[in-house]
Parts: structure tokens; C-alpha cells; sequence
């Protein structure tokens, strides 16, 4: 899925603006793994603060940037074919989420791989039906999107507070209530991939952008996490630094970072929808062109390719930061916007080495402005 398309189904969830008829909701004691209630909950049931406090919870769950927060899960065609796990989800978006067993079962799926500590948690589930047609007027054929979205809200305990009493007119501790708090994960099935329904995907949520829930991927889905942005990060500076085998030089890395910097401005600027990645031989071309050897940028797709896959996705925006570049040695550390990378260059002389920084104006100590002499 691409950002664009996240955004369509985001608009969709609030009061009027769906086709959910119904909230479903399981309550988890979390120290215990214990269901503490389900819920079946008429939409038009609710009043209108309640209606816009629930869409507003399943909405968070599409927030984010893709590769972030938000991450694609495939399936093989295995598992769509004959799986446990894809059968599970499929059955639940045929029946409309209306099969209580079914939802039992996913519930009982997480609360096997969840764990907020002390914090019990709310597994909240809604169905919707999205007429994509009457969204834009030039498409050859209609596709009614039929889709659900499952997320895993904290429930924390609130501070005892001093309220009224109009019986003896006076104030008393009030009662400590069960505070539902955004939801931390969750995902949807099927995803929504070029405004049509593909039963080969699902869309993961995780509020922090740090964390994959390996548990949770594993056991909804039976498929390994994806890879965080840190993750990536990691993965991608130790593929590097294997392929350049020590001998990676400074105007090297400093020419890949400020490529990478550049692509991402332009593709920004574009307004393109679709995250911008790149392939393990896209990347080695990158590689040569900042002037690495080309044995370098063979044996980095080659490691990129045997540890990813061969069709894995690098993206510029989990391994390139585009607003800081930083130099950094055992004793001082540089930062500066990439765009003036050009001003950092390198010396060696008498068998020394050196960084060396433009400074014709402007310089600073502890913000005393001075003169280089």
C-alpha cells in the first residue's frame, strides 16, 4: 500500500462517512491472559461523542508513514492457497466479523503473543465496505473493498481526583475510572493496493516505529516481522561496511549519503504517493556512482540479495537521515544539514589525518562570535 491510499480509508472512519454497523470488543486482563468481557456494540447505538471516540481509536491504527508505522505484511501463495492463519481472516471478512467464534479465536491468538505489563487492553474490531467507485468518477470497473481492521488498545487506570457531592455538598475522592488509551498495534486485512482488494497483503501498525511485535506478526499471520527502520538502518550500515571490507572511504560515503539526500528531496517534490526504495542493484549502482569500486557495489547486492532477498526494498528514508549528516571519531562529533556535506573535506599530511571544515564566516564559540586568524 502507499501513502495515498492509506489516506482514503483514513477519511472514511469517522461518524457518516462508513459503512461500519458494528463495534466488536474483547477486554483482556493483562497479568492474567484472562478475558475479562466481549462486546457487540450497535454503531447506532452509541451517542455522537462515543461514535467519534471509537473511529477516532480504529483511525490511529492507519496512521503514520508507510515503512515507519505502518508496514506490509505479504503472504505466499501457499498460505492463500491452504493456511490456518489466512483462512482465519479470510473467514472473519466473509462473515462480516458476525461469527462470534471467529472472533474468539482471533482474540484468543493475541492474547497467547500480548503483554502490556500491568496495563490490561481492549481488542477493538470493526468491518467496513467501501464502495471505491463512487470515489472517483473515471474507473473502468467497480470493486466494493470489504475489509476489517483489528487493533490492540492500553486501558490505564486514571488519578484519583476530588469531585462534588450534591448530597452533603462537599468534595470526596472520586471513583478511579479505566482510562482507554490509543491503540499501540494493529492491522488491516486485506490491503488496499492501487484502490483494489489484494487477499495477498495486510497493513501492520505499531506506534512505535522502534517495535515489530515479532510475537504478534508470527502469530496473526505466520510470517517473520518486518524489519523496523532502525532495523534497517542497522542491516544496511553492517551490509556496507562488510561489502567496503574497511576500505570505505569518507568522499565515498559522503557522496552515497548526499545521492541518497537528493532523492529523496526530488521525490518529495514530486508528491508521489508510492515510498521511495530501491532495489539491491539499484542500490549498488548508487554505490559506484559515489565512487566506491565496482567490486565493492557487487559483493554489497550480493550480501543485500542472500541476507533480504532478492526482491527486498532498501528505503533511502530508514537508512539516510535527509535534515542531518554526522562525522563523528573517537574524540569529537560533527553535525550539519547534508546539503553543506560539500563543505567537510579530508587532509593527510606528515602521516596525520584531518577533517577539515570551511569556516570563512560566521564561526562561533559558546556562541562568541570569532575570527580565525
Amino acid at each position: 500500500m502507499n501513502n495515498k491510499e492509506v489516506r482514503e480509508l483514513k477519511r472514511r472512519l469517522q461518524p457518516a462517512k462508513n459503512n461500519i454497523t458494528h463495534l466488536y470488543g474483547c477486554y483482556v486482563n493483562s497479568a492474567t491472559r484472562e478475558v475479562i468481557s466481549h462486546f457487540d456494540e450497535p454503531v447506532s447505538m452509541l451517542d455522537e461523542q462515543e461514535q467519534k471516540a471509537y473511529f477516532a481509536l480504529l483511525n490511529k491504527c492507519l496512521s503514520g508513514g508507510m515503512g515507519k508505522n505502518l508496514m506490509d505484511v505479504s503472504f505466499t501463495t501457499e498460505q492463500v492457497r491452504d493456511s490456518e492463519e489466512h483462512r482465519l481472516l479470510s473467514q472473519l471478512r466473509q462473515t462480516r466479523l458476525e461469527d462470534e467464534a471467529l472472533r474468539q479465536r482471533l482474540c484468543a491468538l493475541l492474547t497467547e503473543n500480548l503483554s502490556f505489563e500491568e496495563k490490561n487492553y481492549l481488542i477493538l474490531m470493526a468491518y467496513d465496505a467501501y464502495d471505491v467507485k463512487a470515489d472517483k468518477e473515471e474507473q473502468d470497473s467497480a470493486d466494493v473493498f470489504r475489509y476489517f481492521l483489528c487493533c490492540v488498545c492500553p486501558v490505564v487506570t486514571g488519578k484519583t481526583e476530588l469531585g462534588y457531592r450534591h448530597d452533603d455538598k462537599r468534595f470526596h475522592n472520586a471513583v478511579i475510572s479505566q482510562m482507554l488509551k490509543p491503540p499501540v498495534l494493529g492491522f488491516l486485512y486485506p490491503a488496499f493496493d492501487d484502490r483494489c482488494t489484494n487477499i495477498y497483503g495486510a497493513l501492520l501498525y505499531s506506534r512505535n516505529a522502534q517495535e515489530n511485535h515479532a510475537a504478534f506478526v508470527n502469530a496473526v499471520f505466520n510470517r517473520p516481522a518486518p524489519m523496523t527502520g532502525p532495523e534497517q538502518k542497522d542491516c544496511f550500515d553492517q551490509l556496507l561496511s562488510d561489502a567496503m571490507d574497511a576500505r570505505c572511504s569518507f568522499e565515498v560515503m559522503q557522496n552515497l549519503n548526499q545521492q541518497l539526500c537528493d532523492k529523496l528531496a526530488a521525490h518529495k517534490e514530486s508528491g508521489s504517493p508510492e515510498v521511495l526504495s530501491f532495489t539491491a542493484e539499484e542500490m549498488g549502482e548508487l554505490l559506484e556512482d559515489s565512487g566506491s569500486a565496482p567490486e565493492q557495489a557487487e559483493a554489497f547486492i550480493h550480501s543485500c540479495e542472500e541476507r533480504l532477498g532478492k526482491d527486498a526494498a532498501i528505503l533511502p528514508a530508514n537508512v539516510c537521515n535527509p535534515r542531518k549528516m554526522t562525522v563523528e571519531t573517537e574524540q569529537i562529533k560533527i553535525s550539519l544539514d547534508p546539503q553543506y556535506s560539500y563543505l567537510i573535506k579530508t587532509k593527510k599530511e606528515n602521516g596525520r589525518k584531518y577533517i577539515i571544515i570551511s569556516a570563512d564566516a560566521g564561526v562561533e564559540i559558546n556562541g562568541v562570535p570569532v575570527e580565525i586568524e
